[in-house]
């Protein structure tokens, strides 16, 4: 069994995954606590923590998978929660910059030529806040006034063609490469990777024209880029972390959404994803970042087991078994 890999594995987040989501094993069961341990325990984990430390440095393009921005989601994909080592620390961080408005602020750096003040400030943008109310709630903050008031915001963003590309005052006139009422599709997903955390926000209207805006850009492929995000060849390779506007990342996060589950264009790209495993039903990355070379997920060569989890994953979310 496909399972047995993934327990054997040398990755204790996988295991611990494959254990509590794939055998719905409880959280206090001894095998899953121990498997918990030994993630905490784990160099690589303990040094992603470290350089996890926020806000880093100033965030010039958003697909930089080695910026802080992208190590916190990775934490929180694999479990990490407040009450961990380190992790209070990097809440704590993460909250102390709230714009007005009500979204999380990274420190950005916007080039006079795209419109910023090329120097490094304080600001959000429609590109990075939601990874960031993301983090929080995966990671387990309490849910206060101030995260209400980040949900509200990025709630209230949300157009009828899902959301657009936005951001503070701060950044002055910079916006990218598309036009202004177009929806732009990373902007799009990360705020539905954000809301899915949100049992209330599950069947919302919001949740609705995001989620269409992602099927309706899988239906008209062939002909129609946003933003300069397209879902050709490259964006069906399987990759991670999910940085940016591949399948694996937008399945994923439209897989929270049980009211897709039955859409034609939702199978689709499930089959698209599906039909990349091997004979023995396991998963190897299509493309990978430099800066994450040395994980199984990070290698073209070899299956990577915490690959395989993610898709075991989304079938049972979608069909109730891995």
């Amino acid at each position: 069994m496909i399972e047995n890999w993934l327990l054997d594995s040398s990755e204790p987040w996988t295991r611990y995954h494959a254990r509590l989501e794939l055998l719905d094993q409880p959280e206090s069961d001894p095998q899953v606590q121990t498997e918990r341990e030994s993630m905490l325990a784990d160099l690589r984990v303990r040094g992603l923590i470290a350089e996890a430390a926020w806000p880093g440095y100033a965030l010039q393009r958003h697909n930089d998978a080695r910026h802080p921005l992208h190590k916190l989601s990775v934490l929180a994909d694999f479990g990490l929660h407040s009450g961990d080592p380190g992790i209070d620390t990097l809440l704590e961080a993460i909250l102390a910059h709230q714009s007005v408005e009500g979204a999380f602020q990274s420190l950005v750096s916007i080039p006079a030529a795209f419109g910023g003040s090329g120097k490094a400030e304080w600001a959000w943008l429609a590109c990075d806040a939601p990874l960031l109310l993301y983090a929080l709630l995966k990671l387990g903050c309490e849910r206060d006034e101030r995260i209400d008031l980040a949900i509200g915001h990025l709630a209230g963003l949300v157009v009828e063609n899902g959301w657009r590309c936005a951001g503070a005052a701060e950044v002055g006139r910079f916006r990218g490469p598309g036009r202004k009422a177009d929806p732009c599709p990373i902007a799009t997903l990360y705020a539905l990777k954000a809301l899915a955390q949100i049992p209330e926000i599950l069947d919302s209207p919001a949740a609705h024209a995001g989620a269409e805006m992602l099927l309706h850009h899988w239906e008209v492929r062939n002909s129609q880029k946003y933003y300069l995000f397209g879902m050709g060849s490259d964006f069906r390779k399987l990759k991670y972390p999910f940085v940016w506007y591949d399948i694996l990342h937008v399945v994923a996060v439209l897989s929270h959404y049980s009211f897709v589950h039955g859409d034609t264009r939702f199978q689709e790209m499930l089959t698209s994803m599906t039909s990349q495993a091997d004979s023995q039903g396991r998963y190897t990355a299509g493309s990978m970042y430099q800066a994450w070379k040395g994980w199984s997920f990070a290698d073209k060569k070899a299956p990577s087991p915490w690959l395989t989890f993610l898709v075991m994953r989304i079938h049972k979310r979608v069909y109730g078994c891995p």
